[in-house]
């Protein structure tokens, strides 16, 4: 399967789709150079996909490539960003770590 992922800053997220399908998103507010990922979700039928990855991956890229700084609340995006330590040094100094949220 072929997941597209496009950035839809009317929406303040983040789309992915196979074909013409919606099949994920990962909603963000951008402020002040920081980007914060709040809620990302696939649906049932693309679960075990790479749905989850190629958004995140996506949207990191493009972060980086803008030079924002990340916070990821959501829990799928703090969790990928620790199994995938390459994409650390993008999150904001102030940002909670996993596990620390209030």
């Amino acid at each position: 399967m072929d997941v597209q992922v496009t950035d839809a800053p009317e929406q303040n997220r983040y789309e992915a789709r196979i074909g013409d399908d919606l099949v994920g998103f990962a909603e963000y507010r951008r402020k002040d150079g920081t980007i914060t990922f709040v809620r990302t979700e696939v649906s049932d039928e693309a679960q075990d996909s790479g749905v989850g990855s190629a958004l995140a991956r996506t949207s990191l890229d493009e972060a980086r490539a803008a030079g924002l700084q990340v916070e990821p609340v959501c829990p799928f995006y703090a969790g990928w960003i620790e199994r995938h330590p390459e994409y650390g040094d993008l999150v904001h100094e102030e940002a909670p770590r996993l596990g620390e949220e209030d």
